[in-house]
């Protein structure tokens, strides 16, 4: 089952349930999905690792947001659809392999490294913490 499959069956259980908090975190959900469905160049279906890259954005700026402090649960109702967040030891072990596959060496293949550790760990790990860690393995 997709994501917003998964969220649309979760928005009608908010609905019988009358939770209101969740039901409008979900329909923001749903309508962020909906927005990257409709945008130019878009498929009509979304790629599994750009929906977790969605809800990852989504839960990033509803929590950022200070408007929404009184919103917060709806944010960790929303986390519940995210894989589960890999340990430090793991996403460097990860990112540790990605490199003796490549074969890099220096920073200059950052970059490289960097593109497939995001796609490997979408939604599994931070970006920030990938970035850190690949630094750290690349110097």
């Amino acid at each position: 089952m997709s994501l917003e499959q998964t969220i649309n069956s979760d928005i009608k259980a908010a609905m019988l349930a009358k939770d209101k908090k969740k039901l409008d975190a979900l329909r923001s959900v749903k309508s962020a999905i909906l927005l990257a469905k409709t945008d130019k160049g878009s498929s009509a279906e979304l790629a599994v690792d750009t929906e977790m890259k969605i809800l990852q954005n989504f839960i990033i700026h509803k929590a950022g947001t200070i408007w929404l402090k009184r919103k917060a649960s709806s944010c960790q109702s929303s986390k519940k659809y995210l894989p589960e967040q890999m340990s430090e030891d793991d996403v460097k072990k990860t990112i540790d392999e990605i490199i003796t596959e490549t074969g890099t060496s220096s920073m200059k293949d950052m970059g490289k490294v960097m593109g497939m550790a995001s796609k490997k760990l979408a939604g599994k790990a931070d970006n920030k913490l990938i970035a850190s860690l690949v630094k750290e393995l690349l110097s």
